[in-house]
């Protein structure tokens, strides 16, 4: 038996009390989950079809795999989704436009695609954003998307924004009348149009274009931005990005003539 002074005892009771407070450290080696959040935005990002995740969420998955961690895939309202992101840590988020309003909001980690913003319609093909403006009463637009940021800042009147859901809503409501135009990305609504109409759908001519990202909070570990760089950076060289896109696009109905 090991006899102990009143000092002592108090000294051992208070590094028991100590050691209580401490949370557990994980075992060295432990991997790490990264939480990826995206929206339901085919051909760009799926969550909805078992181990087909789009083109930039393959991407991202592959990236995040590569780079030596695991994922936890969740899908959130678009606008909300980046709202909870920005106000978190270490929270990945795709696909995501590099645009003004967003520039200090984030980590910009790497750009996985280029895509081109138009203006489809039924019956009207414009060729400028003072065109649209004037030709089109109303334009639906994915909520929280770069879409709407756009319109606002070229000057179309808020009555003329008509925000919805994004993913297959605009199309419906296009095929319906209710709205004159759809203004969105050329890849997603190539992809979306052909699975709800056989209509010819007529398409501007690019009016922007912004390269969609793998980004991160705001507050993001370095070392995890580092590695997610260099890992889609590998993929970009080794080809499987383009394998990729090429594997979701590969069908057109879109009249561009």
């Amino acid at each position: 038996m090991i006899n102990k002074t009143p000092a002592q005892g108090r000294w051992f009771r208070r590094l028991l009390f100590l050691s209580l407070l401490i949370p557990a450290v994980p075992a060295l080696g432990a991997q790490v989950t990264l939480e990826l959040l995206v929206p339901e935005a085919p051909p760009l990002t799926i969550a909805s079809e078992g181990e087909r995740h789009g083109i930039v969420g393959d991407t991202a998955l592959r990236a995040i795999k590569q780079a030596g961690y695991e994922s936890d895939l969740r899908v959130l309202p678009w606008a909300r989704a980046q709202k909870y992101v920005s106000e978190q840590d270490n929270i990945l988020i795709a696909p995501l436009s590099r645009t003004p309003e967003r520039e200090d909001r984030f980590t910009w980690i790497a750009p996985i695609m280029r895509m081109d913003r138009a203006f489809f319609s039924l019956e009207h093909k414009v060729a400028s954003f003072e065109e649209a403006r004037q030709r089109f009463k109303v334009i639906a637009v994915g909520l929280g998307s770069a879409q709407e940021e756009i319109l606002r800042s070229k000057g179309f009147a808020p009555e003329q924004i008509y925000s919805v859901k994004i993913g297959e809503n605009p199309a419906q409501l296009l095929l319906k009348g209710r709205v004159d135009a759809w203004f969105n990305g050329v890849q997603e609504s190539t992809y979306i149009w052909e699975r709800v109409s056989s209509r010819p759908l007529l398409m501007s001519s690019p009016m922007v274009s912004h390269d969609l990202y793998l980004a991160c909070s705001k507050v993001c570990n370095a070392d995890v931005v580092a590695d997610l760089a260099r890992s889609i950076a590998a993929l970009r060289a080794d080809g499987y990005i383009e394998k990729v896109k090429n594997r979701y696009m590969r069908t057109k109905s879109t009249e561009n003539k």
